[in-house]
């Protein structure tokens, strides 16, 4: 169960990287709902090991913020984002 969580907090470090140097918005909000899930997959292996089901409200309440938020960031990014440019189609 160690390793499990080492390497969750690998998977959070690595994202957390991406999130700080993230080229685009886009690439941000995918970092920073893969460190979430990560957090989420490192607190459920802690409540397995405990053998407690305290933490799985929390585990809930946390994966209902993080896809509200991975929808309300994608519609964001959707209606905010310019016209790609469109090569005229030929009629061949």
């Amino acid at each position: 169960m160690i390793v499990a969580i080492c390497c969750f907090t690998f998977a959070a470090l690595c994202s957390t990287v991406r999130l700080l140097r993230g080229p685009g918005l886009a690439d941000r909000i995918m970092a920073l709902d893969v460190t979430l899930i990560c957090l989420m997959g490192a607190i459920a292996v802690d409540a397995a090991r405990r053998n407690d089901t305290t933490y799985l409200v929390l585990l809930i309440v946390l994966a209902i913020i993080g896809f509200t938020a991975t929808v309300a960031a994608s519609k964001f990014l959707e209606l905010h984002q310019e016209p790609a440019s469109r090569a005229p189609m030929s009629d061949s």
